[in-house]
């Protein structure tokens, strides 16, 4: 018998076999596309049946059971991608299901009524809370968001919080992110804790400095003050330097006042230029930050639900069943409805062991059919959620 050319390791089909091969594969698109309809109107009908029993979307015996059939019809060589293929379509079947059974829930109508009142212009001016002293990265993200902001100085990431819940700030300003050091675990940590919606973000540029007293040369330097995001952005310069002390502060510009403010004449602050003039102190060294394309996203937070126009970022917090899948299940769902997912933060719970408060940022219009697919689903997804706000970023 003759081999034909599709066949054997090293064989390759010719222009006209390609051709032909790809006419069959859709022919076969067509074919899947028809039953996936289907499956769907189907996967509808199911819909209205637990709609009427009072059910809930998700049927986790259901679906076990599905793959576990799946897996035994399968070709051996395909028992992997038919697991997935299928996983992901039940996860597009719940996701219609949802958009079904849940046209609306209560934290929709929440978030329709933030769109519907909250001001179409973000405020020029208003009382804000940030972490740190004057001349602050925090004030200086602070400045970017509001022109003529009231500013309140605390002496840590909670007091900002606290501020911002007690209704004695109207925003507050923290860093979330570096792109080089990583998150701040604190700020996520006190996310857990307090009730806050995150209503714009932005990305600042963030220049570190080796600042002292005038007069005082590099060679003098023994120890130097910072924060511990700048010490590790800046870890490779302050090896360079040799064997001195690293010292960790609230902030740097504590960091600059503590150098100003002391008789020492061997000590240094890692800080912003603006924080050299505000202090007296002198620059021996700019931009010593290990990666030149260094920066800092920060959030402006409120109290209130307040979602202006433009808002195309949504940040959520949830609890996850700890269990297998439990994840995949969610990112799952993101895939399904096509949604951007462009960040994922994973922090322990206080007191609960192994369980774990996942961040998700996805990127969506709070307009868009999808955004509120997901909204009126999250009861399904997860055991617990917060819905942190939808914003715009500021580059």
């Amino acid at each position: 018998m003759t081999q034909s050319p599709c066949q054997g390791t090293n064989a390759t089909p010719n222009t006209g076999e390609l051709s032909s091969l790809r006419v069959r594969i859709d022919e076969i698109n067509s074919q899947i596309l028809s039953l996936f309809e289907e499956r769907m109107q189907v996967a509808g009908s199911i819909a209205e049946v637990k709609r009427a029993e009072g059910r809930v979307v998700t049927d986790p015996a259901r679906e076990r059971q599905i793959l576990q059939n799946i897996r035994s019809m399968a070709q051996k060589d395909m028992e992997s991608y038919a697991t997935v293929l299928f996983s992901l379509l039940m996860e597009l079947s719940s996701a219609y299901q949802g958009q079904l059974l849940h046209p609306t829930s209560p934290l929709k109508e929440r978030i329709d009524t933030a769109l519907s009142e909250t001001e179409l212009l973000f405020p020029p001016a208003a009382s804000v809370a940030c972490q740190g002293v004057e001349g602050a990265y925090s004030q200086l993200a602070c400045e970017k968001f509001f022109k003529h902001p009231s500013i309140s100085f605390f002496k840590n990431f909670e007091g900002v919080f606290s501020a911002v819940d007690a209704g004695f700030c109207e925003f507050g300003v923290l860093p979330l992110e570096n792109s080089s050091a990583g998150s701040v675990s604190r700020v996520y940590d006190l996310m857990m804790k307090y009730d806050f919606h995150v209503v714009r973000t932005c990305r600042l540029k963030v220049d570190h400095n080796l600042l002292a007293k005038p007069g005082t040369s590099i060679e003098d330097i023994k120890e130097v003050f910072s924060h511990e995001q700048a010490l590790t952005q800046c870890a490779g310069y302050l090896e360079s330097l040799g064997n001195i002390k690293v010292t960790t502060v609230s902030n740097t510009a504590e960091a600059a006042r503590t150098v100003a403010q002391s008789d020492r004449r061997d000590i240094a602050a890692l800080s912003s230029r603006a924080c050299a003039e505000l202090y007296g102190l002198a620059t021996l060294a700019r931009s010593v930050n290990d990666t030149a394309n260094n920066y800092t996203r920060f959030a402006c937070i409120s109290k209130e639900l307040k979602i202006y126009p433009g808002a195309d970022r949504t940040s959520l917090m949830m609890v996850l069943p700890h269990e297998p899948g439990s994840l995949y299940k969610i990112l799952a769902r993101f895939y399904a409805l096509d949604l951007n997912l462009t960040k994922l933060e994973s922090r322990p719970i206080p007191n609960r062991d192994f369980e774990f408060m996942f961040y998700f940022d996805f990127d969506t219009p709070v307009y868009a059919p999808e955004f509120s697919t997901l909204i009126c689903e999250l009861g399904d997804l997860c055991e617990e959620f917060d819905y942190l706000g939808s914003y715009s970023e500021m580059a």
